[in-house]
C-alpha cells in the first residue's frame, strides 16, 4: 500500500494538488502539468495577450511552478506542448488499481471529520452564514438552524477553483515580481556602469586644466627668467667695465707716485703734463653706464590670481541648457585667440617692450631709461 501511496503522490499536479487530469503536458524542464492548469498559469503570467475560448492563442510565456524554469511557447500556447503519453498510461493503470482495491474505501471513510457537537455525526454541509462546515443535526436542531447552507461538493469546488485561481495570480505576480527584481539589478548594473565612466571622463577634464596651469606656468616664469638673466648679464658686464677703469686707475696712481719721487725737475715736468691730462681723463666716468635705483626690482611681475581662485571654486558639472552657451563661448574665445595671433605675426603689430640692456643715449648705455622700459 505504500507503494501507491507513493506512486499516488508522484502522480499529483503541483497547480491543483489533485492527480492529474488528461490530457497531461510535459514542460521543457521535465515537469509535468495538466493542461487546464498549464492554460491557467500561461493566463495569469500574461493577462493581456489575446484569447479565444479562454485559451490563450498566440506565443508568450511562464515559469514552471515546481523549478521556476522559464518557458517559451509559440504561437499555439499551451497546446503546442507535447502530451506525457506515459504518465496518461500510469494515471489510467494506477485508477484501475484503485478502484480494484476495497481498503481505500473504509480508510477514506477514517479521513471524513466528524461534528465536534454530534460526534457520531459526519460534516457533510456547509454554512453560508457561518462559513464553516457542520453536520445535517447542527442544521436542524443545532446552532446553524436558521442559517444558510450549501452542499460540500459546491462549496468545495467554489473555493477550490478560487484557491487555484489565486496561486495562478501568485505564480504570475511572482513572475513579475521577478522580472521587476532582474530590471531593478540591470538598473543598478548601468548606475555603476555610468558612474564609473563619468567619474573617468571628470578626472580627464581636471588633467587638461592641470595641463592648461602647468604650460601658463612655464610660459610666466620663463618670462621673468628671461628678464632676470638679461639684467645679470648687463650688470655684470657693466661691473667688469668699473673693474677695468679701476685697474687702469690704479696704475696712474703708481704712475704718479713714481713721477713724484723723480728728483730731476726737467724730467718731472715732462711726464707730469701727459700724466696729468691721463689722469683728468681717467676721474671722469661719463663713458661709464650708471644704474638707476630701483633697476634690480622685479615686482613687476607679479600675480594676482583672486579672480581665477574664485572662478575655480565655481567649477561645477553643467546643466543641459548650458551646453549650447558653453559651445558658442568656446567659438568665441577660439576666433579671438586667432586674431591676436595674426595680429602678432603682421609687421605693424606693436612689440612688447624686452627688458635687458638699456639703449644708447650717449656713447654708453643708459641704465635709467633700461629700468623704465621693464
Amino acid at each position: 500500500m505504500n507503494s501507491m501511496e507513493n506512486l499516488e503522490k508522484q502522480l499529483i499536479c503541483p497547480i491543483c494538488l489533485e492527480t492529474f487530469t488528461k490530457p497531461v503536458v510535459i514542460l521543457p524542464c521535465q515537469h509535468n502539468l495538466c493542461r487546464k492548469c498549464a492554460n491557467d498559469v500561461f493566463q495569469a503570467s500574461n493577462p493581456y495577450l489575446p484569447t479565444r475560448g479562454g485559451s490563450v492563442t498566440s506565443g508568450g510565456r511562464f515559469r514552471c511552478p515546481s523549478c521556476r524554469h522559464e518557458v517559451v511557447l509559440d504561437r499555439h500556447g499551451v497546446y503546442g506542448l507535447q502530451r506525457n503519453l506515459l504518465v496518461e498510461n500510469i494515471i489510467d493503470m494506477f485508477k484501475q488499481e484503485s478502484s480494484s482495491s476495497s481498503k481505500p474505501t473504509p480508510e477514506r471513510k477514517e479521513e471524513t471529520p466528524m461534528c465536534d457537537v454530534h460526534e457520531e455525526e459526519k460534516i457533510n454541509i456547509y454554512c453560508v452564514t457561518h462559513g464553516v462546515p457542520t453536520c445535517s443535526m447542527c442544521k436542524v436542531f443545532g446552532a446553524h438552524k436558521d442559517c444558510e447552507v450549501a452542499p460540500l461538493t459546491s462549496i468545495y469546488q467554489t473555493q477550490k477553483t478560487e484557491l487555484n485561481d489565486g496561486i495562478a495570480m501568485m505564480v504570475g505576480n511572482n513572475d513579475r515580481m521577478q522580472g521587476i527584481i532582474s530590471q531593478l539589478e540591470e538598473a543598478c548594473r548601468a548606475i555603476e556602469e555610468n558612474g564609473r565612466r563619468q567619474k573617468t571622463l571628470v578626472c580627464e577634464k581636471f588633467d587638461q586644466l592641470y595641463t592648461i596651469l602647468e604650460e601658463k606656468k612655464r610660459e610666466m616664469s620663463q618670462r621673468v627668467t628671461v628678464e632676470q638673466e638679461e639684467k645679470v648679464n648687463y650688470i655684470r658686464s657693466l661691473t667688469r667695465k668699473y673693474g677695468d677703469h679701476l685697474e687702469e686707475c690704479c696704475k696712474m696712481v703708481e704712475t704718479g707716485i713714481q713721477t713724484m719721487e723723480e728728483p730731476e725737475m726737467a724730467v718731472f715736468l715732462q711726464t707730469t703734463k701727459p700724466l696729468l691730462k691721463k689722469i683728468t681723463d681717467a676721474t671722469s666716468t661719463a663713458h661709464l653706464d650708471k644704474v638707476e635705483r630701483g633697476y634690480e626690482n622685479m615686482d613687476h611681475f607679479s600675480v594676482n590670481f583672486k579672480k581665477e581662485g574664485q572662478a575655480l571654486r565655481t567649477i561645477d558639472f553643467i546643466q543641459d541648457d548650458e551646453d549650447e552657451e558653453d559651445g558658442e563661448e568656446e567659438n568665441r574665445e577660439a576666433g579671438a585667440a586667432e586674431g591676436e595671433a595674426t595680429q602678432a605675426a603682421s609687421p605693424g603689430g606693436v612689440a612688447s617692450a624686452q627688458p635687458g640692456a638699456p639703449p644708447q643715449t650717449n656713447p654708453a648705455p643708459s641704465a635709467t631709461k633700461s629700468a623704465a622700459s621693464t
